[in-house]
């Protein structure tokens, strides 16, 4: 994989001034007509606004050209509340990870994954952009690394989107898919994820359904979530077909079984009328049996739901494996029988720092 320091400067010396003014960035193109008028522009000024900051991805008020220079040099101290590029790393398969600097100092990453047309030639038939919703995260899962690398706090509305916006820069290709599986447990920061999840889908153009919120379960959240009646894919990271096992796992899930895991998840569907995607980390000799498949079964029998297997991958921290491939199809093999929906992810970007948290703990 290779990787490009880039020398980037941010002004630390009073971070807090940045907060007393809100960031435009989030904001809908009402929000922002209010705002150009309350600042002595005509309405029609709004919308070009919102499409500086969104289709043409601006990152200060003072380059956009269609506005006076005078108007411009009056508000140029007003954030847009775009992150600054730290460092960029590209994996042979065209996989690009990103670590971004916060206007705080924080440093979070975010992932651009292209999905090209068959042949590896050509337009890139998908893009793909992996968000962070925290500065680390607090649920500690045994073997994430993200879990590692301890919890700061949590993102802002426009300090998601920017993540967004910056991979459709570098990549000079609109995103098409979002997935909320980055640093960070998305249902401990519900406001700003929901604001940004409205924001990606009016504002930046993409669609419901191909926006993804993954979390690892929170009691009651699920439940709170699934009032917004969202048309998102909902993945719940289950990694463990019984209780005892997740509970080793999943720090958050000793006080928070899986039977209730399970049973807000059915309260999703009936809410929502959307199936629920389980995610479930293959782990070498911890999960990976075909005892665990069947078990892991006869917990979704009659669930409307679809399972993504995700194969280990490692990192220092801990000595868990990946299982080998015919341990993974075996695993596939048991669920096709019991008729259960499965996929296998393979990650992408494996050469280094692969798993999210490892680059930013190598760069920080």
């Amino acid at each position: 994989m290779s990787a490009t320091p880039l020398v980037s400067q941010v002004d630390l010396h009073n971070p807090e001034k940045s907060e007393l003014i809100p960031p435009l960035l989030g904001c809908t193109v009402a929000e922002l007509t209010t705002w150009v008028q309350q600042h002595g522009q005509p309405a029609y000024r709004g919308k070009q606004l919102h499409e500086w900051i969104y289709d043409k991805g601006v990152r200060s008020l003072s380059d956009i050209s269609v506005f006076s220079k005078q108007w411009r040099k009056e508000v140029a101290e007003i954030p847009i509340g775009r992150s600054i590029l730290h460092y960029r790393s590209v994996a042979p398969d065209g996989t690009v990870k990103y670590l971004l600097l916060l206007t705080d100092g924080q440093i979070i990453e975010t992932v651009g994954i292209p999905t090209f047309a068959e042949g590896g030639e050509g337009p890139k038939a998908r893009l793909t952009v992996c968000v962070s919703t925290q500065v680390g995260c607090p649920m500690a899962c045994d073997f994430c690394a993200t879990g590692k690398g301890g919890y700061k706090r949590n993102l802002a509305r426009h300090e998601i989107i920017d993540q967004v916006l910056t991979v459709q820069e570098d990549f000079q290709q609109r995103v098409t898919n979002v997935v909320f599986m980055g640093l960070g447990e998305p249902l401990l920061n519900t406001e700003n994820v929901l604001a940004a999840l409205k924001s990606l889908n009016q504002d930046v153009g993409i669609g419901a359904r191909s926006l993804t919120v993954s979390t690892v379960g929170i009691r009651d959240r699920i439940r709170q979530f699934a009032q917004n009646h969202l048309q998102i894919t909902l993945a719940v990271s289950l990694h463990a077909p019984n209780q005892a096992l997740r509970a080793k796992l999943i720090p958050s899930a000793r006080t928070y079984p899986l039977e209730d895991l399970l049973a807000e998840c059915r309260e999703y569907v009936e809410i929502t009328g959307r199936r629920v995607t389980f995610e479930y980390v293959l782990l070498a000799g911890v999960n990976d049996l075909p005892e665990h498949a069947l078990e892991l079964s006869k917990c979704l029998r009659g669930f409307q739901s679809h399972v993504n297997l995700i194969p280990y991958n490692p990192i220092q921290e801990v000595d868990y494996k990946r299982p080998n491939r015919d341990r993974i199809q075996a695993f596939v093999n048991v669920l096709k029988q019991q008729n259960i929906a499965v996929t296998v992810r393979y990650s992408r970007g494996l050469e280094a720092d692969a798993a999210c948290g490892q680059l930013r703990a190598s760069k920080n």
